[in-house]
């Protein structure tokens, strides 16, 4: 009876492989430009964090994450740092810390261009979105095996695969907020004489603030995520803490590792969230937050749609 065992078999792992190796032999330099980056501003962020003292750092934050969020998550995310300092694991936390913070940038860098590009261009977003279908529907520890190929070991590669990783949902939340911006202010913005640089920098990102900081928070679990994934080549930080706990069947030391990522998670989720929240806790503190943002882009408030169109109305 004819079987499917039967059937000729294409050799498209052996293709695959002739392909990897094939742009890591010819493309290494292009590689090595990508790296550098990457390896600098993680070996900064690193230092940084581990030259705080502890009780500064500790103060900081929580100083830090009132001003942005509410005092509870402030306490909570103090508590969480001290808890993470008893459990032994503060250098590896910090290491981490930087592994997130260093793909967050990047993200913000890579992902919010794009998305902005997609939200201008539907054909654009017709050929971005089933590539980012495919990178979010992808498992995490495939994309090791490309970045081992092409970038080696160590943690700088798995920071490459973490920013990899982490860009799509800031992709898809900066288009969903251009999108979602109200026609009819748009339409206001146009009858105002505004052009097309003032109406994305001076109306819609400033309205898609809130979306975008959505996405943010969508990215910094992801690389939370993948943070530990890449500790399976070479990565330090808390993965390497559950991953050696689990090679040597040290199930106390692996406990220890997930409960300080744990705590560390729940942290960044609670900031992040507070941020795109659109109502609730320390109001003032949020708003201005949102008001530097959107300075930055020439804008005004989220929630004032007459201060973010009056600009445009003064380039007639």
């Amino acid at each position: 009876m004819f079987k499917a065992d039967d059937l000729a078999v294409f050799p498209i792992d052996a293709w695959i492989q002739q392909g990897v190796s094939w742009f890591a032999l010819n493309l290494r330099p292009i590689f090595l430009a990508i790296k550098w980056p990457v390896e600098n501003l993680l070996w900064l962020n690193d230092q940084i964090l581990h030259s705080i003292p502890f009780p500064v750092f500790v103060v900081g934050f929580f100083l830090l994450t009132w001003r942005l969020s509410t005092l509870g998550i402030a306490a909570f995310s103090a508590v969480s740092l001290i808890v993470i300092a008893v459990l032994g694991v503060w250098n590896e936390a910090m290491t981490t810390l930087s592994l997130i913070s260093t793909a967050v940038v990047f993200c913000a860098v890579i992902g919010i261009p794009i998305g902005i590009w997609c939200a201008r261009s539907d054909r654009i977003w017709n050929v971005t979105r089933p590539i980012l279908d495919i990178m979010q529907t992808t498992p995490s520890f495939v994309y090791l095996v490309p970045v081992v190929m092409l970038f080696g070991v160590g943690t700088v590669p798995g920071e490459v695969a973490v920013v990899t990783a982490a860009a799509p949902p800031l992709i898809r939340f900066t288009n969903l907020g251009i999108r979602l911006v109200e026609h009819e202010i748009v339409e206001a913005g146009l009858a105002f004489g505004a052009d097309k640089r003032q109406l994305l920098f001076e109306i819609q990102l400033p309205l898609a603030i809130p979306t975008i900081l959505g996405g943010l928070n969508q990215t910094v679990l992801t690389a939370m995520v993948l943070s530990v994934v890449v500790a399976m080549i070479g990565a330090e930080g808390l993965g390497l803490v559950v991953l050696q706990g689990l090679g040597r069947l040290d199930v106390g030391r692996a406990a220890v590792g997930g409960i300080a990522i744990v705590l560390l998670a729940m942290v960044l989720d609670r900031i992040t969230q507070k941020l795109a929240a659109p109502k609730g806790g320390r109001a003032a503190a949020r708003y201005s937050l949102l008001g530097t943002v959107a300075r930055l882009f020439k804008g005004g408030r989220p929630d004032e749609t007459a201060q973010a169109v009056t600009p445009a109305k003064h380039a007639l």
